[in-house]
């Protein structure tokens, strides 16, 4: 039995947190990425060029796939969910102050495959963007 879009947005997250190398097998040739201060990306080679940012940035993350609030509408399924982690010095987020470690993405389908994600998230995840905080607060 083929696995719903619900499940492979599961399996997304699962990976994402797993670094799993499967997860370039969840997109389409030509998936197209949207992260704030990444910007866009096309293609495979660009989620493997943002993966690996990301990895420089991060020693671990975790997904409250359990707890992701999932909307399905047509080829598009919205998740609002929460993710901790650790940034590669050490420092734990988020914060529960500032940060809270929420989160939505914005995926479109192709059939069974993931045609773009569109990742809503302050990338701010131990709150040091202290300008803005200052500003907002």
């Amino acid at each position: 039995m083929p696995l719903s879009r619900q499940d492979i947005v599961r399996l997304y997250f699962e990976y994402v947190d797993h670094r799993d190398v499967r997860l370039m097998d969840l997109y389409t040739d030509d998936v197209e990425l949207l992260f704030p201060k990444f910007g866009s990306g096309k293609g495979k080679a660009d989620m493997q060029r943002f993966g690996e940012k990301m990895g420089t940035m991060l020693n671990w993350l975790k997904h409250d796939i359990e707890g992701l609030h999932i909307i399905e509408a047509g080829d598009t399924v919205v998740v609002e969910g929460r993710v901790w982690g650790e940034m590669s010095d050490g420092t734990a987020f988020p914060d529960g102050t500032v940060s809270q470690g929420r989160f939505c993405n914005v995926f479109e389908f192709e059939g069974d495959l993931i045609r773009a994600v569109r990742i809503y998230e302050d990338p701010d995840f131990p709150s040091t963007d202290q300008v803005r905080i200052d500003a907002l607060r």
